[in-house]
């Protein structure tokens, strides 16, 4: 077989890899069973146009917390609309000081800022740290699943929307899954190289178990 039988089989192998079935939408229908590839569709002749819009990032979130931050997720699991999309969207709010502490996502994100004064940043996987005070206005992009932040050093409250390029781009803060979940104590100290007091007084901060 010569090269060029090769290459035509391989370029027609790569069009049958990639074929797919292509609709306009796949709005979420929450009453049916769903998978790792998301949620299943609606009936087109059931789908309106409400389910193509979403208010629920127009109200501010409660800063009420210890974080004085709050997110509002506009993920397929709240808007139907993106599910098989490849889109998210969140809304930050900040209280004065507010912060949203270090936490990843399985994907990449980008952040507008609409009102105050915040800085953001990211960490990379050599440990340099990437960061800067932002303008309303101004955006950051925020690599996939390296960990980041956002922390309001105004002196008013702040408020900033980001978009992730998945509809379950997944939401995991270090200090939550360290403290406020079931991971034992002990391993906390050992693998943390924290003192067993300063886990112990973090997961009744957090309300993890011991």
């Amino acid at each position: 077989m010569n090269f060029f039988a090769i290459f035509l089989l391989l370029s027609l192998f790569s069009i049958i890899s990639q074929a797919q079935i292509v609709e306009d939408f796949c709005v979420a229908d929450y009453t049916l069973p769903s998978g790792p590839a998301g949620y299943s569709c609606k009936n087109p002749a059931r789908v309106t146009f409400d389910d193509f819009v979403f208010t629920g990032l127009s109200a501010p979130g409660d800063t009420k917390n210890v974080y004085k931050a709050a997110v509002t997720p506009a993920f397929s699991s709240e808007f139907a609309a993106f599910n098989g999309l490849g889109l998210a969207m969140a809304r930050l709010d900040f209280a004065v000081d507010g912060v949203i502490a270090l936490h990843v996502h399985r994907t990449s994100e980008v952040l507008v800022l609409a009102q105050g004064e915040i800085i953001v940043g990211f960490i990379s996987t050599n440990n340099t740290a990437y960061y800067k005070k932002l303008k309303v206005g101004e955006i950051m992009v925020f690599p996939q699943s390296l960990l980041h932040f956002q922390l309001n050093v105004g002196k008013t409250p702040a408020v900033a929307f980001v978009t992730l390029n998945s509809a379950k781009p997944g939401l995991q803060f270090i200090d939550n899954s360290l403290f406020a979940g079931n991971f034992p104590t002990d391993l906390a100290v050992k693998t943390m190289l924290l003192d067993d007091n300063q886990v112990k007084k973090l997961k009744k901060a957090f309300g993890g178990k011991h």
